[in-house]
């Protein structure tokens, strides 16, 4: 993955409780002894590597078991990083699964670190055999070249103790390596207690996406952006009537899970029938084909009502077969679309309710639904033996959406949201307080 080295080459090893990137640098350094009392206790630490006399790194390892994560990146002579391995450590405390590796081959010393004009190879693995091989050789502006993996491929290595790792970069030029510890003075803790936050730019483990101030685009009067309109203005939501769950297991999913026995995901609810809410946003902007300022109202969001109490806490909701330990920095899971659709439904009457859906959008059988003007729903569906029914909304794309369920204080079910596109950046925020907009009933 990087560096070069020649017979008996001398390797400085040290530790430290965090790395900062900014600078490429131990923050609070520890000693051997206080990086393997973290070790075992499964909290984060990590370990550099580098030549006598060079700045910059050789290696780089980072740890955090409670997070099942291990990260190993190379480094450059310019200080690049050239690769980077994530591994993760999942049911078998034994073995490590090789999740992704990541590669860049800079085209010359002034190429900056992650230029976009870099090639690189990525490659994506999971347990169950799925993965992906990712081509970029002109750069991420360029062409992309996705294969699958052959069967043969390494996706699990054995877990190495301790003082068992070996170092990565010695794989480009091998031989003899002797591990010394560098000299970091009396700064180095003995102990791996009292341990303070780190600093914004020190290395964290990867963390799934976090959801934002969802309750915010349900509040009149919160100033928000997206990135492209310097300021939208949330208005009231709108109320697009309610869905039937008799079955108290409600389905959120997309239309190619419609067909599949099981909806991509559920969230169990007390049976009963619950309000249907769009959010929205209005702005103006100086438009060109118009030749002049216009103003427009756009859904930011939906979300299934199934309380009055503001959610307190908001957690991605899962499928049956998502596991969060084997999640990238800010990735999610959620339902898939390629006709960008959405659905929120009873899951006990999926069948009917799919091929009720089915007769009235592709067939357009009369009598199986019934149509939605002016609404980012746009289908309803009812199965008369159950009584369950079927909503389906309309996303600004395709892709995956994840789901959004908030909690009360008793970890009750209290919202259901999904973004029909990116999360606003909130400038302000409106109204009395977040449970504006909720039903009085």
């Amino acid at each position: 993955m990087g560096g070069e080295q020649g017979p008996g080459t001398v390797v400085e090893v040290a530790y430290a409780l965090a790395w900062d990137l900014a600078v490429r640098a131990l923050w609070r350094p520890l000693t051997a002894q206080a990086a393997r009392e973290r070790d075992v206790a499964g909290l984060p630490y990590v370990v550099v590597y580098r030549l006598p006399g060079r700045e910059v790194p050789l290696e780089v390892r980072l740890v955090s078991w409670r997070d099942h994560y291990v990260g190993v990146w190379a480094y450059d002579d310019h200080g690049r990083r050239t690769g980077e391995l994530d591994l993760r450590l999942l049911d078998d405390r034994s073995r490590l699964l090789g999740r992704r590796t990541r590669k860049w081959q800079y085209t010359g010393p002034d190429m900056a670190e992650f230029d976009d004009a870099c090639p690189r190879l990525t490659t994506e693995l999971f347990p169950d055999g799925r993965g992906s091989i990712t081509q970029e050789p002109e750069g991420a502006r360029g062409r992309t070249f996705v294969t699958v993996p052959d069967a043969g491929i390494r996706r699990w290595q054995a877990r190495p103790g301790f003082d068992d790792w070996p170092m990565v970069a010695t794989q480009v030029a091998p031989g003899p390596v002797e591990l010394r510890a560098a000299l970091l003075g009396p700064a180095a803790a003995e102990t791996s207690d009292g341990a303070s936050e780190a600093p914004s730019t020190c290395w964290r483990p990867p963390r799934p996406a976090r959801p934002g101030p969802l309750d915010a685009l349900f509040r009149p009067g919160t100033l928000v952006t997206d990135g492209y309109h310097p300021e939208m203005t949330v208005v009231q939501p709108r109320r697009m009537g309610v869905l039937r769950v008799p079955s108290g297991l409600l389905a959120v999913s997309g239309p190619r899970n419609l067909a599949e026995e099981e909806p991509a995901i559920t969230v169990p609810v007390p049976p009963g029938e619950y309000v249907l809410e769009e959010a929205q946003v209005h702005f103006g902007y100086d438009c060109e084909w118009s030749q002049g300022w216009v103003t427009r109202t756009d859904t930011t969001a939906v979300r299934l009502l199934t309380s009055e109490t503001p959610a307190l806490t908001w957690e991605m909701c899962l499928g049956r077969d998502d596991d969060p330990r084997l999640l990238v920095e800010n990735e999610i899971f959620g339902f898939d679309t390629d006709s960008a659709t959405g659905c929120f439904a009873d899951a006990g009457a999926w069948e009917p309710l799919h091929e009720l859906f089915e007769r009235h959008l592709v067939r357009e059988e009369p009598g199986a639904g019934e149509n939605i003007p002016d609404s980012m729903y746009f289908l309803r569906t009812h199965d008369e033996a159950s009584g369950g029914e079927l909503v389906a909304f309309a996303t600004t794309g395709d892709g995956t959406y994840p789901v959004w369920v908030g909690r009360s204080a008793h970890g009750d079910v209290t919202d259901v949201v999904v973004l029909v596109g990116g999360m606003p950046t909130v400038l302000q925020k409106g109204g009395a307080d977040f449970g504006a907009g909720r039903p009085a009933g």
